[in-house]
């Protein structure tokens, strides 16, 4: 199975003295030895995300030796990563998340080749990156970037690995495009939910030790499948509900319906957007936005405006100049009608998702035309402020 994914061998998958030592304990096991080393050696595995997922999938792969590991993120580490990012400290705040891993990973196994994308992933640079990768590993938190990955994967006949987090639960399965009958991502989930439902861990929480759970497992899988070894996740999907330890493995079938709604083709590919596909915005009514010191702008004008907070009533820390409506989002349809359609209405929630899907759902099904959505909410006012004393 592996030999279809990693075709090209590399003549330098031959160990070193040190790298025996190092690996002592995997080439005592019969499955793995030298050969199963050896293919680790050559193996060539993309991670998408450095944050929850991504940590311990990164930490336990250039652990066992896989050769050359490619990290793809944008992000910069903060502070409320730490409760389950294991891999960044308090030191760490501040710091570009992809080249903070590679110092991490590069000082944990210097035999380990380490690329760094510091980019967000879309449609024009995807499959330039993907192609010099046996194996995908989308331990991203967004479906835009999941059915991007998935369908880019399927393309270029890749294997992923995917998994997924919800407060609880978890989920982890494997799709091998090497292979003509295998399902994908799309036969699994052939629609993305709704925007309103399909909030990330930023904004509805997760256990700390969950991403751990399920990274660990997505790690296992990429081992299992480079050194042909097992039995993989293909066609199937483990659930984890940490608060029951319940383990469940669910198998699914190949969608054809599903499959035709992939792009055929790379130019294809490259017409497709992804947001759109997932609602995170409207075609006819784009989603305007304002930014944090347009915002501060406004405030200290005095302007007629008004502050819509779509953040649950419990979220800190509140922000003494915002006079805002709290209007969580899932009551904005129910309550629609207290949003004012006259005065310039700036939708905030933490990190400025849930109040871009805010704005879709008000454009969209209430007609209205005077929202806009506050870049990086309250986390990016609360950053300049830390940084600059004021704003």
């Amino acid at each position: 199975m592996w030999w279809h994914c990693c075709r090209h061998l590399r003549e330098d998958n031959m160990l070193s003295k040190e790298e025996i030592l190092r690996y002592n304990r995997q080439l005592l096991l019969p499955e793995i030895g030298m050969a199963g080393q050896g293919k680790l050696k050559s193996a060539r595995v993309l991670v998408i995300g450095a944050g929850g997922l991504g940590c311990p999938v990164l930490q336990y792969l250039c652990a066992v030796g896989v050769g050359k590991l490619g990290i793809v993120d944008f992000d910069i580490v903060e502070e409320t990563n730490l409760q389950r990012q294991i891999l960044f400290n308090v030191s760490d705040v501040g710091k570009p998340k992809a080249k903070t891993v590679k110092k991490k990973l590069q000082e944990q196994n210097p035999f380990v080749a380490i690329e760094v994308f510091n980019v967000k992933l879309s449609v024009e640079n995807t499959l330039e990156i993907f192609s010099n990768y046996d194996i995908v590993i989308d331990g991203t938190d967004n479906f835009a970037t999941r059915y991007l990955v998935n369908d880019a994967c399927f393309l270029l006949k890749k294997i992923l690995v995917s998994g997924s987090i919800f407060k609880f639960e978890g989920q982890v399965s494997v799709f091998d495009f090497t292979k003509a009958t295998s399902p994908t991502y799309r036969c699994l989930f052939p629609s993305p939910p709704s925007a309103e439902h399909a909030l990330s861990c930023e904004e509805i929480g997760v256990l700390g030790v969950l991403p751990g759970i399920i990274g660990t497992l997505m790690a296992n899988e990429t081992i299992k499948i480079i050194a042909g070894i097992g039995t993989t996740l293909s066609g199937k999907v483990l659930m984890l509900n940490a608060l029951s330890t319940n383990f469940q493995t669910v198998e699914f079938e190949r969608n054809p319906d599903a499959v035709k709604a992939i792009p055929q083709t790379e130019s294809a590919f490259k017409r497709m957007d992804y947001e759109f596909f997932c609602g995170n915005k409207t075609e006819d009514k784009p989603i305007k936005e304002i930014s944090v010191m347009e915002l501060s702008s406004l405030i200290s004008s005095k302007s007629g405006i008004q502050i819509l907070d779509v953040r649950e009533m419990w979220e800190q820390p509140e922000i003494a100049e915002w006079q805002s409506l709290k209007i969580p989002l899932g009551e904005i349809e129910n309550r629609a009608v207290e949003i004012s359609r006259v005065k310039k209405t700036i939708v905030v929630c933490k990190v400025g998702m849930r109040s871009q899907r805010a704005v879709g759902i008000l454009q969209s099904k209430f007609a209205f035309e005077n929202l806009f959505n506050l870049k990086g909410g309250v986390m990016e006012w609360m950053r300049i402020t830390e940084k600059t004393g004021s704003i």
